[in-house]
């Protein structure tokens, strides 16, 4: 049994306490339903769609695929009765509150496909977060591949 001096065990307790307080600047993210349309012989692009909760003020700002050579963050609008779809270089995270990744608004677009995804695989998506000092961190999901004609996550 050692004998640990006060000035050491406040040491241990300052150090332990930055590593909590470094762990929430890095902000968590909750992946939940997450899941990319299946594709056909020859289409070349696809989305990724899923819903985003963080434990603190973050964004999502890349995301990068093993089954894709160009993947990017978009947002589709209606502009005029127009589908109007862009690149957004992130995608705020509020403290606590879902945000959605869905057909017809915010999702990860899958281009330069290697392949067709089809219903039943799983495809690996590397999501990149930014808290808000400017700390970055990386997590691996793996969203099941659905049908063509879904639009929306199945419970």
């Amino acid at each position: 049994m050692t004998s640990r001096t006060p000035l050491a065990c406040c040491a241990a307790l300052v150090l332990a306490a930055l590593l909590v307080a470094s762990g929430a600047v890095l902000a968590q993210v909750t992946v939940a339903d997450a899941w990319v349309r299946g594709t056909v012989a020859g289409q070349r692009a696809t989305g990724a769609f899923m819903t985003l909760t963080a434990a603190g003020d973050t964004a999502l700002v890349a995301a990068a695929s093993p089954v894709a050579r160009i993947v990017e963050i978009h947002e589709m609008t209606m502009e005029g009765g127009v589908a109007k779809m862009r690149a957004v270089t992130r995608i705020d995270l509020p403290a606590g509150k879902p945000v959605a990744l869905k057909p017809g608004g915010y999702h990860v677009m899958l281009m330069a496909l290697q392949q067709p995804v089809k219903e039943g695989d799983t495809v690996k998506i590397a999501l990149t977060f930014e808290g808000r000092d400017g700390k970055r961190t990386t997590a691996e999901i793996a969203a099941h591949v659905r049908g063509l004609a879904d639009s929306a996550p199945k419970h």
